[in-house]
């Protein structure tokens, strides 16, 4: 019987091992899919043409905003402090941005119903894309590894895109540059500098 017992815990802890491994090489193998799929962008290129579909249920083309310049953003998920900060910061300065040249186009995973409640309950006037699949997040590089309390996790890694009239990006602020309660004032004063 202790022979017998002995055995059964071997069993487990090799199915263990084995459930651990898989569980960590299927990570491991889904990140390396992920940033094969993932076109990077840079300063210099152009945006993708269809940028998706907003919380009003239009669908938002780079075309549209031809001759216009564009603050396009990504946020890991509405209704959030830092997204909700970020947001407000920019729907604060909307006009000053706008007396810039800029229209704001924001864009995260949420689905559309949550990106409509979060403009609605924050009075955000500008599109918010509701990426759901991740589509344009991976375009433009900004789904990918982050970490947060210490974990690894693959997501949306908050970025903001400053696009020319052509559709030409000329400038990328980093998840690490990035001070959401102040993120409107950091992109006036990079415009204006």
């Amino acid at each position: 019987q202790h022979q017998s017992q002995c055995q059964c815990q071997k069993k487990n802890y090799t199915l263990i091992n084995i459930m651990e491994w898989f569980e960590y090489n299927i990570t491991i193998f889904c990140y390396i899919c992920i940033n094969i799929e993932i076109t990077i962008m840079n300063i210099g290129d152009r945006i993708p043409e269809v940028l998706g579909i907003d919380q009003d249920g239009n669908e938002i083309k780079s075309s549209d905003y031809k001759g216009r310049k564009i603050i396009l953003y990504s946020y890991p998920k509405a209704n959030t402090s830092g997204c909700t900060a970020e947001a407000c910061s920019l729907q604060t300065h909307k006009a000053e941005l706008e007396a810039a040249g800029y229209s704001i186009i924001g864009i995260s995973k949420d689905k559309k119903e949550l990106q409509k409640k979060f403009a609605d309950t924050q009075g955000l006037e500008f599109p918010l894309i509701a990426d759901t699949d991740t589509t344009l997040l991976q375009q433009l590089g900004c789904w990918g590894e982050k970490v947060a309390c210490g974990r690894r996790t693959i997501g949306t890694l908050r970025t903001t895109y400053l696009v020319n009239e052509e559709g030409i990006i000329e400038k990328i602020f980093t998840p690490k540059e990035i001070k959401t309660k102040i993120h409107a004032e950091q992109i006036l004063e990079y415009i204006h500098g």
